[in-house]
């Protein structure tokens, strides 16, 4: 594959897997703009985040099977088209509810450019390039809570909250012009899928049995509810407890994201001695023990602001190393049913994390203890599947066609 086919792969790769992550970001700094314009309250804006994460639960399970019947570019399209439109009305609404609603088919739509990503990857790359190309795509999606806030501050003191979504449109137009003149056929469509409930659920059961795709998109799914339980726990516990201001906070929320976009680029350099299996073997136990230690030092506090930061950045550099390899090597042996593959691991990743910030927001105590105890209990979690799993993995990523999970 020639350098220039390459890069411009990972990138158009790299805007459609940030597409959901950026229509989260970028329109927060403008919630009390929006309660104002709109008539409302905070809290009831607030319900268009969650309208908008029920809709990319829903979505992943809903492109999966559509990405493996009809190909991986129709759905796309499809999707970016659905999102461009649900953006452009998110701009024009008069009422709360409105922007509920819409923001719930823009999930769904940004959803088809999630599954799409990971799925292509499959397709597009040899299976042991995987791990290093998702490496790369974490660039951009650990980039997006640093750069999609800042962006929305600037467009909303500027212009207004309603050209969040006008830019969000763009985005939305540019990756669909990008995906339909620079991203090649990767699949060949497979008409034999039935899109009927029952051959669909027995699909999702088939890929749930492969023992390869369920100890490591568990093990990357709770691993990753510690980078949930980090942003949804850390504003209690730097402003609320240690009284950091909003600037402090910012500065330090970005300084934390250099551990997870550092170790996911360092990861691509040690794959080039060792497999993603021995590096997410290591990763996982060095999180575990960073995780007692956090807890330990939290509960008899020895640890104090530096402290916490220390293993909270210890720790998510352990995830760049986790969530790369764990995500290529479940998806490695699905060749032809990988969109349905990629709508699994997504929806669990985010089903999980969104359940662990909940987990998290029901704790008021004023210290870190919760935030170390979840960290923890999440990567032990992750230990614990990845080591019981892996006795039931016959043959490791190398899969032929005969082996593929197929349902007709």
């Amino acid at each position: 594959m020639a350098k220039k086919e390459y890069f411009f792969r990972i990138l158009i790769l790299g805007f459609l897997t940030a597409l959901g992550p950026f229509s989260i970001d970028m329109y927060l700094p403008g919630f009390k703009d929006i309660a104002k314009d709109l008539h409302t309250t905070t809290n009831d804006v607030a319900l268009s985040l969650s309208s908008f994460f029920i809709g990319l639960a829903a979505g992943q399970l809903l492109y999966g099977p559509l990405l493996d019947k009809f190909g991986r570019k129709k759905p796309l399209y499809v999707g970016l088209m659905l999102y461009i439109v649900a953006s452009v009305g998110c701009m024009t609404v008069t009422s709360v509810n409105s922007l509920i609603a819409l923001r719930a088919v823009e999930a769904i739509g940004s959803c088809a450019a999630a599954v799409a990503s990971m799925a292509m990857v499959r397709d597009l790359f040899p299976v042991e390039e995987n791990a290093k190309v998702f490496s790369l795509l974490m660039i951009i999606v650990a980039l997006s809570p640093m750069l999609a806030p800042a962006v929305g501050t600037a467009i909303t003191a500027a212009l207004g909250w309603r050209w969040v979504f006008v830019i969000l449109s763009a985005i939305g137009l540019f990756t669909l012009i990008a995906s339909i003149f620079k991203l090649s056929v990767s699949y060949q469509p497979d008409k034999s899928i039935s899109l009927k409930p029952l051959p669909i659920i027995s699909n999702f059961i088939l890929v749930f049995k492969n023992p390869q795709f369920y100890t490591y998109v568990f093990t990357g799914a709770f691993a990753f509810s510690g980078l949930f339980a980090y942003v949804a726990g850390a504003p209690l516990v730097l402003m609320d407890v240690y009284h950091l201001s909003k600037d402090a906070f910012g500065y330090i929320f970005a300084g934390m994201s250099v551990s997870f976009i550092g170790c996911s680029q360092l990861n691509t350099l040690v794959l080039r001695k060792y497999k993603s299996e021995q590096i997410v073997r290591v990763a996982v136990v060095v999180q575990v023990i960073v995780g007692i230690f956090f807890v330990l030092f939290c509960v008899f506090g020895w640890a104090g602001l530096w402290g916490i930061l220390t293993f909270i950045f210890l720790s998510l550099s352990c995830l760049g190393f986790i969530s790369s390899n764990t995500s290529a090597l479940a998806l490695a042996p699905f060749a032809r049913n990988a969109g349905s593959a990629s709508a699994v691991l997504g929806a669990l990743q985010l089903g999980m994390g969104s359940l662990t910030s909940g987990i998290i927001g029901l704790y008021k105590v004023p210290n870190a203890v919760p935030l170390a105890s979840i960290m923890a209990v999440t990567s032990a979690l992750a230990a614990i599947v990845l080591f019981i799993g892996s006795r039931n993995i016959r043959q490791q990523v190398e899969v032929n066609a005969a082996e593929t999970v197929m349902v007709h």
